[in-house]
């Protein structure tokens, strides 16, 4: 008898067990609009930063003009135009290149602390190299638009690499397939540390290298557009199982070398830091109430972000990289590995997502590219249900809890660096039936954006070294291969009448937390 009462009591437990295992799922992806933990800039720490963040191909426009030579952006629109969903370009983009003015007013009147940029190499050095010469007029754009933003109190972070590679590199050696980009990028750095470091106290050197190497080189959806002919992108060039391998070194390389020029040079007299901004999702285990799989979750962060953060804090690729890319994945010279270790005084981590990771079987050896060599499938589903609501882009499920994880995560698997979050936002389609009335109510950015500050502060707590957040992005602007057709803006832009700049229902949001 006790037995079988024993037997129903766990076979209860279970259930329950299971029951609250079902509920706290549910709750992680309900939308809380009635239970808003209060959140505001008070709860954190002094001196924390906040801003929002942009790039030079998505906003600037003046695409050839002002002596800009073009970039694998410029080309890959025009020659591909069919791989961009609306067929559009950023020959105008938003025209911050002219409208430098009015973004640092919207700026001013959010109130927020600072604002991250890039610079475009090729409106710097319009032939890639310093043997083509500087382009003055680039020049002086950058630095109106540092003394605006300064004469406004806003604190400029700048990128000095958003995806741009100058094109006339690119034909020259094949842009970073090549290791002599390592001295041109770092020629072109040196340029912007000259003419703009008495004024710019943080540098990025390379925005999301994993994506430029995955999606340029692995998928081929982005420029340069490579990829192995039965991959994603249908590419008439490149190899998927090497080239985005040979693409991250480099920019690593490149990284590291400019790291050690700033702070042997610069540094000292310009009294800046200096570091790298990665892209990570969360990764979760679909079946977490077995331990069958839980190293798949494992498996994909390791090929996202330790590809970087492994070689920047421990001096080479992850263990489970080396395993099973094998002789594919370039090795660090006893040099070079001392060199990447540690460069850096600060990490950018943009954070938008998390996926679950299902362990996948290795293929059957004809196919080898980066897409399957983590041995993961990484999807937004799990038995059809997503892990939650999903935003325009069909990429991006609203999952704020993993935004806390994974700052966790890098507090302790790599020493607790200081992080900024150069990135995080939502879209939203950019549904031309809608009034302007109607096209600037965004509860859903404010939800989401309220809900990762909750999650940030909650990680700091928990003692993550994070000193500012980003949110991507400022005003709507050109999504890559979105095209024009999804909206990431806190601010509105007006496509159809001159490029005019509205707040969204954000912006408001945003000022009232920002207030001081």
């Amino acid at each position: 008898m006790a037995v079988r009462v024993a037997a129903m009591l766990g076979r209860l437990l279970l259930q329950l067990l299971l029951l609250a295992a079902v509920s706290h799922a549910y709750n992680g992806t309900r939308h809380h609009h009635h239970h808003h933990h209060p959140i505001s800039r008070r709860m954190f720490p002094e001196g924390f930063i906040f801003g929002t963040a942009s790039s030079a191909y998505q906003y600037e426009g003046a695409a050839r003009e002002a002596g800009k030579g073009p970039s694998i952006w410029d080309n890959y629109t025009h020659e591909h135009s069919e791989k961009i969903i609306d067929g559009s370009n950023g020959d105008v983009a938003i025209d911050s290149y002219h409208l430098y003015k009015e973004d640092v007013r919207v700026m001013n009147d959010m109130g927020v602390d600072a604002y991250r940029f890039s610079i475009a190499w090729s409106r710097i050095l319009p032939k890639g190299s310093l043997n083509g010469g500087v382009n003055r007029e680039g020049v002086r754009y950058y630095n109106n638009l540092i003394d605006e933003l300064l004469l406004k109190g806003v604190q400029p972070f700048g990128t000095l690499f958003h995806w741009d590679t100058p094109q006339a590199l690119e034909d020259k050696y094949g842009g970073f397939l090549s290791p002599k980009i390592i001295n041109d990028y770092k020629d072109y750095a040196e340029v912007c540390f000259k003419e703009f470091g008495d004024r710019v106290k943080h540098w990025i050197t390379f925005n999301e290298p994993w994506t430029f190497s995955t999606s340029g080189y692995a998928s081929g959806v982005a420029a340069p557009g490579r990829c192995s002919s039965w991959e994603l992108g249908r590419c008439s060039v490149g190899d998927s199982g090497t080239e985005p391998y040979i693409v991250s070194h480099h920019q690593l390389l490149a990284h590291a070398e400019t790291v050690r020029l700033y702070k042997e040079k610069y540094q000292a007299a310009q009294k800046g830091n200096i570091g790298i901004t990665l892209i990570s999702h969360w990764y979760v285990d679909p079946f977490s109430l077995s331990k069958l799989h839980n190293d798949a979750p494992r498996r994909a962060i390791d090929f996202q972000l330790g590809w970087f953060m492994d070689p920047l804090t421990k001096g080479d690729y992850p263990q489970s990289m080396r395993v099973l890319v094998e002789n594919r994945l370039p090795q660090f010279t006893e040099e070079q590995s001392g060199l990447v270790k540690g460069a850096f005084d600060f990490i950018g981590l943009n954070y938008y997502t998390t996926n679950y990771a299902y362990n996948l079987p290795p293929p059957n050896g004809l196919h080898v590219t980066y897409n399957t060599d983590a041995r993961a499938n990484l999807t937004g589903f799990r038995n059809g249900v997503p892990i939650g609501p999903q935003a325009a882009s069909s990429w991006l499920f609203v999952y704020p809890r993993g935004f806390r994880e994974l700052l966790v995560y890098v507090k302790e698997a790599y020493g607790n660096p200081t992080i900024y979050i150069t990135e995080n936002g939502i879209d939203e389609h950019n549904n031309k039936g809608l009034s302007l009335h109607e096209a600037l109510k965004d509860d859903a950015r404010i939800e989401y954006h309220h809900k990762h500050l909750v999650e940030l502060h909650n990680a700091i707590r928990e003692g993550a070294n994070v000193k500012g957040y980003f949110a991507w992005s400022l005003l709507d602007n050109f999504e890559w291969g979105n095209g024009y057709s999804v909206r990431f803006g806190i601010n509105f832009v007006d496509y159809t009448d001159g490029l005019k700049r509205y707040p969204k229902k954000s912006a408001h949001w945003f000022k009232d937390f920002l207030k001081k």
